[in-house]
């Protein structure tokens, strides 16, 4: 029976699921050691998650560059090649060395003591560190890309300079401060340079503070008065909303530039339950000044005691930071190097999660991006979670929404598109608002000097499921920059780390191309041992997209083997497909089939021709060099099954060709049947997975878990075939799925509701496969289902805007930037390295 996906008023008939197959008695499932976490009900087991790795290859010595390159290529690269290097970033995901914030200490500070008399500073150790901290210019804070001044720093500096007037202590440095203020007072003024949060409110309000402490500061009347007057104006415009995330954004900010002029409460109520205000130190250090409370100090003393004198911007963050490190280590194509750190991290991660812990939920940016992680790493989190951002109206109650903050908002959206299912309305809604408020923000002008709005390009005009990793990990590394900014009152991956992480990365990338180039020159030596290029017939430039294929799907310089026989196998397909299609004869194609049906006894056998000479010969040696070494890996014999899935691809090739000579119109169930077994996902996803799992015991390629995998693989590629070809081939006369649709409806179906319907199919079939590959593990192991759902993101690049094996021009960018194209590194101009808001 077929299995109706429905599509609006319409069903495309897709190939149902395979009977129930019967299990090997020989073939037990292996024993597997799990890690598990015993939850509650919203938890599983969690068997370990393995990283993409190819088995050792069991070749002579004699083997091409590309073989025995890959076989060094553990001692030439990767982790091992510098142990220190290695050794810091994983300190760093384990515990996240966070930046002092001259700015926080300050606040910290001029903490006074509770019912001290005369009063004395709670943290002396912040006042000290104040004291041994200032820089030979007189300034305080983080002094980047060679910057002498920003907005960052003139609001640290004042900050420290009241702090030691409050006490009484270091004149000298309070006088260099005040010089430095008053040198660089231009700078407060510049609306060029990017502006902390709240700085039109904060700095004036504590200029005003440095004024009443009778603090003489070495600027004029006029540029006092301009400073004075950008305060006032935002509190005019703030007098006139209505709306709880300014009341979030005035708690924020209240303290440290408002003084007294907001009420004690209406501050307090944004108190969490660590005692902070928002996680920040120098709010909650603000609120402390002008008001006792025991909650809001004991938050302090528990950070000046794991931090000693200096205080980070935000604390608790390091759920924030590891995830961010997790994050950029997948971005940048190193995370199989550290997959046990990650693992440990998303486990801990996990755990918070299911105990809605404040530090993950009450921050838009952090829940989005735990919930993207932990669901595409194979963690039951449920979408409801992601409620109380459900709606634009929602978010912009919070801190980040008032603050429109780009990073919250492309996460959201991030998080959105990791959907498994047509019923998550929530990950529907948040899609639609944050995707409209991104590309709002690509339209103002003076945006698109920010960093971070290229990211918001690509990732809206590249969705994640149509993107490769080799080209994602090169941009990623091309437009990374190692060096950290500190911007007030925003989180900010710490110290030192990012450098590792960019030398590690463009080593790693620079490596695989090196292997890619040697693999290239590899197939072409194969293309003409094989006199393939005589196949008149054969679409021409095809090679290269067939490795291309291969290669965007695994990438992993380790996966060398597996990649070589992906490409010559996709390679095959191609010949096969152009032979059935428009090069061969009736007697030919049956000739073929003839050949492959006695396989090693072909020589009983006579060829019709010698384009069925050439294609056979192919076919047979290279098919059987790659079971020979897909046996050694597997140790068992696999060469049969792979004969017997090339043997029903080719029938349904012929089948199809049988159709179009015969002008037979099928129904769009036969269609699908055939179609989806012509696509080849038998034999191209059974000789990845060879040499990709080290052990896939034949109980697994038998099991329905596996075949359900090839039929919602194959639907979804067959689909997006027929819908780049579907002009092509109405002109050729040739059906597809677009023509059957329309014409089995009887007319009353037009060509555009078709194309519709059948990407509403494309997106079901998505959807289904992302649930089974980050679903609970069954039978089919997870690294082998995740190649699954990486062919599938390869068939979408392909299919993105034409038919890329039938228009090798259109892949020739992608193709030079993976094969050719050396990493050309990015360096932002310190203004444009400033975060934005």
């Amino acid at each position: 029976m077929a299995n109706p996906a429905r599509v609006g008023a319409y069903s495309i008939l897709l190939p149902s699921a395979p009977h129930q197959a019967v299990r090997l008695p020989a073939a037990a499932p292996p024993s597997v050691s799990k890690c598990e976490l015993q939850m509650h009900h919203h938890g599983r087991n969690k068997p370990p998650r393995v990283s993409l790795a190819c088995s050792a290859s069991n070749l002579p010595c004699t083997e091409p560059a590309y073989v025995l390159k890959a076989m060094l290529a553990e001692e030439t690269i990767g982790p091992r090649s510098d142990v220190e290097r290695d050794a810091r970033i994983r300190k760093h995901l384990k515990n996240p060395e966070l930046s002092p914030s001259a700015y926080d200490t300050a606040w910290v500070a001029m903490v006074p003591l509770p019912d001290s008399d005369p009063q004395a500073p709670c943290f002396p150790q912040c006042v000290e560190w104040i004291l041994q901290n200032q820089h030979s210019s007189g300034s305080w804070g983080i002094n980047e890309f060679g910057l002498l001044a920003n907005k960052d720093i003139m609001l640290s500096t004042l900050a420290c300079i009241i702090a030691l007037h409050k006490w009484n202590v270091g004149s000298d440095h309070i006088r260099r401060g005040l010089e430095f203020i008053g040198s660089n007072f231009s700078t407060v003024m510049d609306d060029q340079i990017v502006s902390p949060v709240g700085f039109n409110l904060i700095f004036p309000g504590m200029l005003n503070h440095a004024f009443g402490m009778r603090l003489i500061i070495p600027v004029t009347e006029a540029d006092i008065n301009g400073i004075l007057h950008l305060r006032e104006m935002e509190l005019t415009r703030l007098s006139e909303e209505k709306s709880c995330g300014k009341d979030a954004y005035l708690a924020y900010v209240a303290e440290e530039g408002l003084v007294n002029l907001l009420d004690y409460n209406q501050v307090m109520k944004f108190q969490r339950k660590n005692g902070s205000l928002f996680n920040s130190p120098a709010a909650t250090a603000a609120a402390l000044v002008h008001y006792y409370d025991n909650k809001a100090l004991q938050y302090l003393d528990s950070i000046v005691s794991i931090f000693g004198g200096a205080v980070p911007t935000a604390y608790p963050q390091n759920i924030y930071y590891q995830l961010s490190m997790v994050d950029m280590l997948e971005k940048i194509g190193i995370s199989r190097h550290f997959s046990s750190d990650i693992n440990s991290i998303l486990d801990k991660a996990y755990i918070s999660w299911l105990q809605r812990d404040e530090e993950i939920m009450q921050d838009v940016e952090t829940c989005a991006m735990a919930f993207r992680l932990l669901r595409m790493n194979g963690y039951d989190v449920s979408s409801d979670d992601l409620s109380h951002v459900a709606e634009a109206s929602t978010f912009h109650s919070s801190l980040e929404g008032y603050l429109n903050h780009t990073k919250s908002l492309l996460e959201l959206y991030k998080a959105s598109k990791v959907c498994l299912s047509e019923n998550e309305l929530i990950l529907e809604n948040i899609s639609n608002w944050s995707g409209h408020l991104l590309a709002e923000k690509l339209r103002c002008d003076g945006t698109q000097r920010m960093p971070i709005f290229g990211e918001v390009e690509y990732t809206l005009k590249f969705p994640f499921y149509a993107t490769v990793e080799p080209l994602d990990h090169k941009r990623n590394i091309e437009h990374f920059d190692s060096r950290v900014t500190q911007q007030l009152k925003r989180k900010n991956m710490p110290c030192h780390v990012n450098q590792d992480l960019l030398d590690f990365a463009v080593e790693d990338f620079s490596f695989s191309q090196s292997i890619y180039q040697d693999e290239l020159c590899h197939l072409e030596s194969w293309e003409k041992e094989n006199r393939l290029e005589q196949l008149k017939f054969l679409r021409k430039g095809s090679l290269i997209n067939c490795y291309l294929s291969a290669a965007v799907t695994l990438s992993t310089h380790e996966l060398s083997d597996a990649r070589i026989a992906c490409a010559k196998t996709i390679a095959l397909v191609l010949v096969t497909d152009d032979f059935f299609d428009v090069g061969a004869s009736k007697e030919e194609q049956e000739n073929l089939i003839a050949l492959v049906e006695k396989w090693d006894h072909h020589d009983e056998v006579e060829f019709c021709s010698e384009q069925v000479e050439i294609v056979f010969s192919a076919f047979y040696s290279t098919v059987k060099h790659i079971g020979e070494m897909a046996s050694a890996v597997q140790k068992r014999d696999v060469t049969k099954h792979l004969n017997e899935t090339w043997l029903h691809y080719l029938r349904s090739a012929a089948t199809e060709a049988e159709w179009q000579r015969n002008q037979y119109v099928p129904t769009v169930e036969e269609y699908m049947i055939e179609a989806v077994n012509s696509f080849a996902e038998g034999p191209i996803m059974l000789t990845s997975l060879y040499f990709v799992q080290q052990k896939l015991e034949e109980y697994i390629i038998k099991d329905p878990e596996y075949h359900e995998l090839l039929r919602i693989k194959g639907n979804c590629g067959r689909l997006l075939n027929d819908t780049r070809g579907f002009e092509r081939e109405s002109s050729e006369g040739k059906l597809n799925i677009i023509s059957l649709l329309v014409l089995q409806s009887g007319g009353s179906m037009s060509i555009e509701a078709a194309q519709e319907a059948v990407q509403e199919s494309i997106a079901s079939c998505r959807r289904d496969l992302l649930r089974m590959v980050v679903g609970e593990d069954r039978v089919v192991p997870r690294v082998c289902k995740e190649v699954f759902w990486r062919f599938c993101r390869t068939v979408h690049l392909f299919y993105c805007q034409t038919d890329g094996f039938s228009s090798p021009k259109e892949m020739l960018r992608t193709m030079n930037a993976i094969f050719r194209e050396p990493l050309k590194l990015q360096h932002t101009s310190p203004l444009d390295a400033q975060s934005e808001q």
